[in-house]
């Protein structure tokens, strides 16, 4: 007999899970198995709840993205003409986000948006809602926003890339400093 209200503790613990195995095997070369057995379960329940490994790491990005995103609007509107990109930046580089497993849970999202198209769609709204958010931001401080936030936003994918292939601790404080000096030039 299913126990009532399981079904969203374990997904989320299959999520937990898919993203910790994912972040210490450094690829998406983990098994459901492995997954389920790191949530506690068995591999039978992971498929039931998600179907493939791809549709469990997929669920896991979107929480990935769901909590930035909840984090960006705790933040905002903030206060004053920096206070958007402020609250942008400092979601991006808030320990729930820039932690060793996060960052490589998204690396292995831009690999696998090469070749599955539910991941290129969901990388895609991302991109674009982070280019918008940054441009909004942006127009107040310069007459550049479009090619800033570009600029902007590559550098903060090249952080979390620089980030997951650097041994040890992520350094989110000197993440967000860097990001704060460019802007700073970027926007005089």
């Amino acid at each position: 007999m299913p126990k009532i209200g399981a079904e969203p503790i374990r997904k989320a613990a299959l999520i937990n899970a898919a993203i910790y195995e994912v972040g210490r095997a450094g690829s998406l070369d983990v098994t459901v198995a492995q997954i389920a057995r790191r949530a506690g379960m068995s591999p039978a329940l992971a498929h039931h709840y998600f179907g493939t490994k791809e549709q469990i790491f997929l669920q896991a990005m979107r929480y990935i993205l769901r909590i930035y995103g909840n984090m960006v609007r705790e933040v905002l509107p903030g206060h004053g003409p920096h206070g958007r990109i402020n609250a942008i930046v400092e979601a991006s580089f808030a320990p729930e986000n820039f932690q060793r497993e996060s960052v490589s849970a998204w690396l292995n999202f831009y690999a696998l948006a090469l070749t599955n198209d539910e991941a290129r769609r969901l990388l895609r709204v991302y991109h674009h809602r982070l280019r918008s958010n940054l441009i909004v931001a942006l127009r107040p401080l310069t007459d550049h926003p479009e090619s800033i936030a570009e600029t902007l936003g590559a550098l903060i994918d090249g952080v979390y890339l620089r980030a997951v292939l650097t041994p040890g601790p992520t350094d989110g404080d000197g993440a967000r400093n860097m990001i704060m000096e460019y802007l700073q030039e970027a926007v005089k």
